[in-house]
Order: structure tokens, then sequence, then C-alpha cells
């Protein structure tokens, strides 16, 4: 089973039929974890709303680990993560879907492994790359005539405030082409489970610094509008096509 984790303008899988919900125990900070399970086209697609039902939890307060966990128990094998990002990159212009080929993780704090404690071994991961090329292609074989950029380096930040123009800067020269603050732990900790993982990033406005106008989360909500309507529109074709990748 595939499963979308939903970010900011994504709260509710109103693209999924016959929901069902299901409370997940996991054995972290909170007590369960809540798992929607749906159909499209007949074919079971888990969702599951990574600031919680309400969009109530900011990203460094959102449990990582209970989420991954919940998602594996139900039986999930691969995810798409959709964020919302501010851009850096020309091509990651306001309203401009994306999905990213590498990762720069810039957060602290969080809970970010499930290999710290009670271990036969010390494990390390391969995280040379980030997102399943499989679930990439799936993504971007799946676009359509939506404009979607198929490269591009994600910045996560720590947040849950906006960034100033001197770390914009900062995140320019080390490579990043978009900034979110939800893209890590996430995932790693997929990788960790051996879940495939893949990010669809629609950027919401530029970011701090690059052009003269203020940030307003007015002018974010309404690129989400219409980008999050694209973005869930390419998310329904690929997910039709899942079964196409895991069947190779």
């Amino acid at each position: 089973m595939i499963a979308v984790i939903g970010g900011t303008g994504l709260t509710e899988p109103h693209f999924l039929n016959d929901i069902q919900i299901q409370q997940v125990s996991t054995p972290f900070g909170q007590q369960s974890v809540q798992v929607l399970i749906g159909t499209l086209d007949g074919k079971q697609v888990a969702f599951l709303p990574r600031h919680g039902r309400g969009h109530k939890v900011p990203p460094h307060k959102i449990d990582y680990r209970a989420n991954l966990w919940a998602l594996q128990k139900v039986g999930v094998k691969a995810v798409i993560g959709v964020n919302a990002v501010g851009g850096i990159h020309s091509e990651t212009g306001p309203g401009r879907l994306a999905v990213p080929k590498q990762i720069i993780d810039y957060t602290w704090g969080r809970e970010h492994t499930f290999f710290a404690e009670g271990l036969d071994s010390v494990t390390h991961i391969d995280f040379t790359q980030p997102y399943d090329e499989s679930l990439r292609a799936l993504l971007i074989d799946n676009a359509g005539d939506t404009a979607v950029w198929p490269e591009g380096v994600y910045g996560c930040t720590q947040g849950p405030r906006l960034e100033s123009a001197a770390e914009v800067q900062r995140l320019q020269r080390d490579g990043c082409d978009m900034i979110g603050m939800t893209g890590m732990p996430e995932a790693a900790l997929a990788r960790e489970l051996g879940i495939a993982y893949a990010c669809l990033a629609l950027s919401v406005n530029w970011a701090a610094g690059l052009t003269d106008e203020l940030i307003t989360m007015e002018a974010i909500e309404k690129v989400l509008s219409k980008g999050m309507e694209e973005a869930i529109g390419l998310l329904r074709r690929a997910l039709q096509h899942y079964d196409s990748i895991t069947a190779q």
C-alpha cells in the first residue's frame, strides 16, 4: 500500500473514497496516530495529516517517528510526502511544483532516528540518494499538463518562523533550491524503516529577500489554493499507476 503524507494545504484526503480511520498505537511520545485509509479507483491508499487533523502541530513539534511507524504498521510500503516550500531557484517560483532529488538538513533537536537505544550494534543507513528514484519517476511521468521541475535540493530548516534574508543567502550558497520545514527527519526515518519515499513540493512564495514583496499568509494561501489543486491532480494520476512500479 502507498501513503500520502499531507502538509500545509493538504490536511484532508478529499481525493479518496470510502475512508476509514485507524488509531495506531506507537512506542513513541503520542499515544496513537490517526491514519486514514481510503480507496482510489479500487486501490487502497493511506493518508496521514503531518500536522494533525486541523493543522495544529508546528513543524518542530511533529512526532515524525510515530507517524512513520504508524504507516509501516498498517502495511505502507511507499510514501509520497507533500510539502509547501519557499522558492530559491528560478524554477521554483510561487505555484510551481517540484520533485526534488536531494536534501540538506538544517534542523536540530528533533528525534531523527529509530536507531538510538536497545541496539545489538550501531546502525547506519545509506542516504546518498535520499529519495526513491522509482517514486520520483512515478510523480514526474504523471505530471501531464502540470509544469513540474524534476530536480532540486530541498533545504529543511527548523521553523516555525520563516528565514531571514541572510539565511536564505546562505542556503542559496549551499546549493539549496527550495526551503521547507518538514522534509527531515521524515525522509530519513522512512529509509530506516525500508519505506520508499519521495517528495512533491509546492512553492508558495519566493524565499525571504529574493524580492521586495513582504511574505504574507494571505498571499501564501492564495497560491496554496490553486497550486494544491494541481498537486492533487498529479497525485491522483500517480497513485493510479503505483502498481506499475511495484511490479518491476
